[in-house]
């Protein structure tokens, strides 16, 4: 499956946005999917996940409450709303695919990855 993600900018402390990611390619090789960030000089860190055919949602710690991970089976997208945004959420933001039931959080769980999208946070 090809991931293409769009969405990021630049946005105030307390804004929102919304990153979007839209699958092609052999879908049913996905059972879920995935929101990773990697913010600069640190490593990939787990956001959300959903799953393509339940609706299943998981999310990180750091963004409960905050972010809500959203998909439209049709249309083939993954979308993530982020409100009350800090500037710790700046951060490249990755969408993933997943064929796991299981182990969403896990950076080795995914076999596919979109480019990735900038968001920046900032006063």
């Amino acid at each position: 499956v090809q991931l293409q993600a769009s969405g990021g900018g630049l946005v105030q402390i307390g804004g929102s946005l919304r990153v979007s990611c839209e699958a092609s390619g052999r879908k049913p090789s996905s059972y879920a999917m995935g929101w990773f960030r990697q913010a600069p000089g640190k490593g990939r860190e787990f956001v959300a996940a959903i799953s393509w055919s339940t609706g299943i949602t998981r999310y990180a710690d750091s963004v409960w409450g905050r972010c809500t991970i959203s998909r439209d089976n049709a249309k083939k997208t993954v979308d993530l709303q982020m409100n009350s945004l800090k500037p710790e959420d700046t951060a490249v933001y990755y969408c993933a695919s997943t064929p796991l039931h299981f182990q969403w959080s896990l950076e080795r769980s995914y076999n596919s990855w979109g480019q990735g999208t900038q968001v920046t946070v900032s006063s």
